[in-house]
Formats: structure tokens, sequence, C-alpha cells
């Protein structure tokens, strides 16, 4: 059973740092266009007469109509630009009806300009999220409130801390694992409470993060990959943030993305052997330890592909590319982004099978002995 006293504890501490995160500035937010505000508007009619299509591709600007609902000029009628430059995935095309975010620029009272930024979709990721709140909540009760805190707690630390201290020029690799580090800790008490099993998948985990952060410091160099072959990555460069090790934040990316699915197998093959443990009184670390290494073998079944799918799933279209045009798998596998994306993969799954023995054996040795001499 899990200390109530104890995890209230981790819970108080959890809201406490959410709290503090929110109320943090962020040193990187300032006014670069004064007089303006960025509000919903209802599309009331459009004019595609400015527009050139060319193919699939369309150019030019779209003129629309807008209502505005919220902000200073709420109930006003103006004229909004939609400018399109041929680019699919960044052009949108409105119709009489639609709702769109748009920068509204005035001088006083006056309206001087409003651009059509993008259909507004912050209603539906907000009545989404209180979805996935609710469920959480329901399904899982205690622990899926402490769940949501972790979520919570975890969006703040990557926002208003590991961003930051990557723009600020920190190293990338340490800041990252210290992040990761103390989300571990934070999230398996949560879980867990402050007890010896939440101590062994603790230490499981961080061994296997340990172990994937040191790959990927060694294999990156020797892949020859540049940190550019992160989407958007480059655009920082010529932002002012030409000091960036581009590199290095590529490594981080590649122990921080797996460090969930090495939190969730810690704490599966933990909970586990203790299960093991409470049920077989007489059952000895070895053997405790030789059940976390089964409970392992048959998490690693499913969590290596789980992690396949997840990396592969956003580079779809790109593959139908290669093979519409039917570019040699051999040409394939030696380009700098998919090749980056496959050492990625590689090193995860590493992180995630070692992770397995690493928690078994801590699991095994931390609990064994404790519920057996109890």
């Amino acid at each position: 059973m899990i200390s109530k006293s104890k995890t209230s504890l981790v819970t108080l501490l959890t809201t406490f740092l959410i709290i503090i995160l929110v109320l943090l500035p962020n040193p990187f937010s300032r006014i670069v266009f004064p007089n303006t505000e960025r509000v919903p508007v209802e599309i009331m009619s459009v004019s595609n007469n400015q527009i050139q299509t060319i193919g699939l591709l369309n150019q030019g600007e779209q003129i629309c109509d807008v209502k505005i609902l919220k902000g200073q000029f709420k109930g006003q009628i103006a004229t909004g630009v939609n400018m399109l430059t041929g680019r699919l995935e960044t052009d949108k095309i409105f119709e009489k009806g639609d709702t769109s975010l748009a920068v509204i620029d005035f001088k006083g009272n006056e309206i001087r300009y409003v651009n059509l930024v993008d259909h507004y979709r912050l209603d539906l990721e907000i009545y989404l999220s209180l979805a996935f709140v609710l469920m959480l909540i329901v399904f899982a009760g205690g622990i899926g409130l402490r769940s949501i805190l972790s979520f919570f707690l975890t969006i703040l630390m990557i926002w208003k801390i590991l961003i930051p201290a990557f723009l600020k020029g920190f190293s990338p690799i340490l800041v990252a694992f210290l992040m990761v580090t103390f989300l571990t800790i934070i999230i398996i008490t949560l879980v867990f409470g402050i007890d010896k099993k939440s101590v062994a998948a603790i230490m499981g985990s961080l061994l296997g993060t340990l172990l994937t952060t040191i790959l990927s410091i060694l294999l990156v160099d020797q892949f020859q990959i540049h940190g550019a072959v992160m989407a958007q990555s480059e655009s920082l460069l010529y932002a002012g943030f030409g000091h960036l090790n581009l590199t290095h934040i590529f490594i981080a990316s590649i122990f921080i993305s797996c460090s969930g699915a090495m939190m969730d197998v810690a704490v599966d093959i933990t909970s586990a052997v203790e299960e093991v443990v409470i049920k077989g009184h007489e059952i000895t670390k070895k053997e405790a330890i030789k059940s976390g290494m089964t409970v392992g073998r048959a998490v690693m079944g499913t969590m290596t592909t789980t992690l396949l799918l997840a990396y592969s799933g956003g580079f779809i279209s790109l593959l139908m590319v290669f093979m519409a045009q039917g570019t040699p798998l051999i040409n394939i596998l030696n380009l700098k982004f998919i090749a980056g994306e496959i050492l990625h993969t590689l090193i995860g799954s590493i992180g995630l099978v070692t992770v397995a023995p690493f928690t078994a054996l801590t699991s095994g040795l931390l609990l064994g002995k404790d519920l057996q001499n109890h």
C-alpha cells in the first residue's frame, strides 16, 4: 500500500512547484509588435479574386470581412487579409462561418490592419484537454489526479526551464539530464510515494537514461550527424542564436524522448516484483530478480516496437516520397536525417532493453530483502 502521508507530501510539493513555474516569468517574452492584439474573429464573407492557383498551390491574398469576437474592438466589423505563399503546410483557405486567430494592428481607436494567422483552435484544444483530465480522474482516481500534476509539471519544466536554458547557451546535455533526473524522481514518487519501491524504480530508470546519454554522446559523433537534422533547428541560427550547439541539443533530444518510456518500464517491473514478493513470502532476492527479468522480457516484446512506431509516424509522407521516386534503400539509409532517426530509435530501444535488467536488479535487491525480513 502507498503511504498516504508520503504521497500527500509529494503531491503538495509538486503542486507548489507547478505554481512557482506558472508564476516564473519567461525571460524571452517581449513586446515585438506594440499596438497589436491577438483575438479570434468570425469570417463573415470571403473574396478570392486576388488568389492565383497553380496546380495545388495558391498564392496571393484572400480578403475577408471579419467580426471581432474579443478584445477592445469586440463586435466591430473589419477587413482581414489572409496571405498565401504557395506552401501547403502553412497556407490556409477560410470560408464563411470559420473562426480565425487574427493579429489586429491599431492606432488609438482606429484599426489599421487585420492579419488572419490561422484557424482558431484554442477552444477545441481546451475541450480536448478537459476530456483527457476528466477521463484520467474517472478511471484512475487519485493516481489519475497525480498523473495530471506530473503531466503539467513536465510541460512547465520544458517550457519554463529547459527551453530558456537551451536558448541561453547552457549545456543542453547537462541541463536535459538534470531535468530528466528531477522529473523521474518526482513522477515515480507521485505514483509510489517515498519508499524502497520508488527508489528501485528511480534507480532502474536513471541507469537506463545514463546509458542512453552515454551512447548518444559517443554515437552521434561516429554517425557524423549534425543537429540541423532537427526540424526548424537551423532557423535558430539565423534568428540571433548562432552560439547554440545544435548537435548537443540533438543528443539531449534522444534521451529526453525515451525517458518517459523508461519510467514506464521501470514502474511496471517494480510493481510486478513487489506483487510477487508479497504473494510469495519466502521468495529470495535472487528469485525476485529472476521474476523481474521475466516481466522485463515480456514488456520488451512490445515496448521497443512502440518506440519505433512513435518515431517513424512523423516520417510516413517522406517514406512515401522515397518509394514513389524509386529511391534505392541504400541511399535512404545513408541520408543524414534518416540516419539520425535510425540512431534515435536504436539508442532509445537499447536504453529500454537495458532498463529492464537494471530495474529487475534494483527492485529484487531492495524489495526482496525488505519484504523477506518483514
